[in-house]
């Protein structure tokens, strides 16, 4: 399993990738792992306002539908349009390609609150809940 250490993670399987005041969010390899193939994203709309552990986007795959949580507040300033016509980049490159919006956040403190991958790892190998 695909780990960065230089991300955080959510207990909710979603990743955040600090970029200066912004948050590069999308889900874990862990998570796409769990939901399978990949078939339609359901992208947030951009310049909308998100609170952490709000559901900001939707994945549908061939296992399960599947909300995605904002893993910090913020305004969604970029979503990746690349994903309405291959949502099976989120298989492929969940850390990279797969990506799922860019929150400008209101609250970088809330990145405390988040697992490092030491944590996330730990969480799932105790079953990932």
């Amino acid at each position: 399993m695909n780990i960065p250490k230089e991300l955080k993670y959510s207990n909710d399987h979603e990743w955040v990738r600090l970029e200066g005041d912004t948050a590069v969010v999308g889900i874990s390899d862990y998570a796409q792992s769990q939901l399978g193939d990949a078939v339609f994203v359901e992208l947030p709309e951009e310049d909308i306002e998100v609170s952490a552990k709000q559901g900001f986007a939707v994945i549908e795959s061939v296992k399960a539908v599947s909300d995605i949580y904002a893993p910090v507040a913020g305004k969604v300033i970029k979503v990746n349009e690349a994903l309405a016509d291959a949502p099976e980049l989120i298989n492929q490159d969940p850390y990279g390609e797969g990506w799922i919006a860019v929150i400008q956040m209101t609250d970088k403190k809330e990145l405390d609150e988040l697992l490092d991958s030491t944590a996330y790892e730990k969480l799932i190998a105790e079953g990932g809940e």
